[in-house]
C-alpha cells in the first residue's frame, strides 16, 4: 500500500507525521470517506466539493487546488492497486505549537489513503440490523457544525460506545431538541406508505453523499421523499429503515429500542435501493486505470 503525504507517496511503514500536527493535537481538520467501484472513484468530485465546504467553514485554506486533489485521489488508488475500497482523504491544520492558534500553523497537510473497510459485518447486510437510541446529543449548529466533516469525532465516538455497550452495532443520535439527527457515521431513512422520509439537515444531519444518491434515485423511481422532523415514534412505527454512509453504502434496520420495524426483515423498498445504488457505483466515477 502506498500512502500520499503532501504530494509525495511513501510506503505504509514510513507514513508519518509530526507530533505537533495540530490535526493530532486538537483534531483540526477536516476530512472525507469515499468509495471506489469496479475500477471507479464514486462521485469523487463531490467528496472533493464537500471537503472544500468543511475547510472553508473552519477557515482552513487547502494547499491544493480542486482538480489536483481529485487527480492524488485517483492516484493513490492507482498506487495502492485498488479497483474496490475505501479512500480517506485527509487534511490537517499542519505543525503548529503547543497551543491553540491556529495562526502558527504555516502548511496544512494532505494525506490520502486507499485501502479496504467492513464498517458492519457482512450477515447486517442480509438480516439487518438492531439499533438503539443514545444519551448523547448530536453536536449543536452554534457549536461544531455537523455539516463540517471535522478530525474532531469524539461526539460520535462517545455515541458509538454508548452503542457498543448496548450490545449493538450503531445508535440513534437525536439533537438538543429530541428530534432524529442521524447515525454516529451514517444519515437515517424510514419508509412509511411507500415514502421515504428522512431527517432534514437543518436537525443536526450530515450533508451525505449517499444520502443524497439514495434520495435521487428514490425519485427517479417515482417514490415521494420528504425530509420533516423526525421522532423515535416515527422510527418505531415505520414499514422500514435503513442507514445511507459511505463506509456503511445502504444497510438495513430491523429493530429500534427493542421496537421491530415493520415484519423485522428487510423491506422491498430498501432491498430495490440497495440493489440501484449498486447498478449505479458500476458505471458512475473516475475511472482510476483508464
Amino acid at each position: 500500500m502506498k500512502i500520499f503525504i503532501d504530494g509525495k507517496f511513501c510506503d505504509e511503514s514510513e507514513a508519518k507525521i509530526s507530533v505537533f500536527d495540530h490535526g493530532l493535537l486538537y483534531g483540526d481538520g477536516v476530512f472525507e470517506g469515499i468509495r471506489a467501484y469496479h475500477g471507479r472513484v464514486f462521485k469523487l468530485k463531490e467528496h472533493i466539493d464537500r471537503l472544500f465546504y468543511s475547510a472553508k467553514a473552519i477557515l482552513l485554506e487547502l494547499p491544493m487546488s480542486h482538480a489536483a486533489l481529485m487527480a492524488a485521489t485517483v492516484e493513490t488508488c492507482r498506487q495502492s492497486g485498488i479497483t474496490d475500497g475505501y479512500i480517506r482523504l485527509v487534511v490537517t491544520r499542519g505543525v503548529g505549537t503547543l497551543g491553540l492558534n491556529p495562526n502558527r500553523c504555516k502548511n496544512p497537510s494532505v494525506i490520502i489513503i486507499a485501502d479496504k473497510i467492513q464498517v458492519y459485518p457482512k450477515e447486517l447486510y442480509d438480516r439487518g440490523m438492531d439499533i438503539v437510541t443514545v444519551p448523547t446529543v448530536r453536536n449543536l449548529h452554534s457549536a461544531v457544525n455537523p455539516a463540517i466533516k471535522s478530525l474532531n469525532y469524539l461526539n460520535n465516538i462517545l455515541a458509538k460506545i454508548e452503542a457498543n455497550n448496548a450490545g449493538v452495532e450503531e445508535a440513534v443520535m437525536l439533537n438538543s431538541e429530541g428530534y432524529v439527527a442521524e447515525g454516529t457515521a451514517d444519515n437515517i431513512f424510514i419508509v412509511r406508505n411507500g415514502a421515504l422520509c428522512t431527517p432534514p439537515l437543518a436537525a443536526g444531519a450530515l450533508y451525505g453523499i449517499t444520502r443524497q444518491t439514495v434520495i435521487e434515485l428514490a425519485e427517479a423511481a417515482g417514490r415521494k421523499v420528504t425530509e420533516p422532523n423526525l421522532t423515535r415514534y416515527d422510527l418505531f412505527n415505520a414499514d422500514e429503515c435503513f442507514l445511507t454512509g459511505t463506509g456503511a453504502e445502504l444497510i438495513p434496520v430491523v429493530k429500534i429500542d427493542g421496537r421491530v420495524i415493520g415484519t423485522g426483515q428487510p423491506g422491498p423498498i430498501t432491498r430495490q435501493l440497495v440493489q440501484n445504488y449498486h447498478a449505479l457505483t458500476k458505471t458512475v466515477g473516475e475511472p482510476i486505470y483508464p
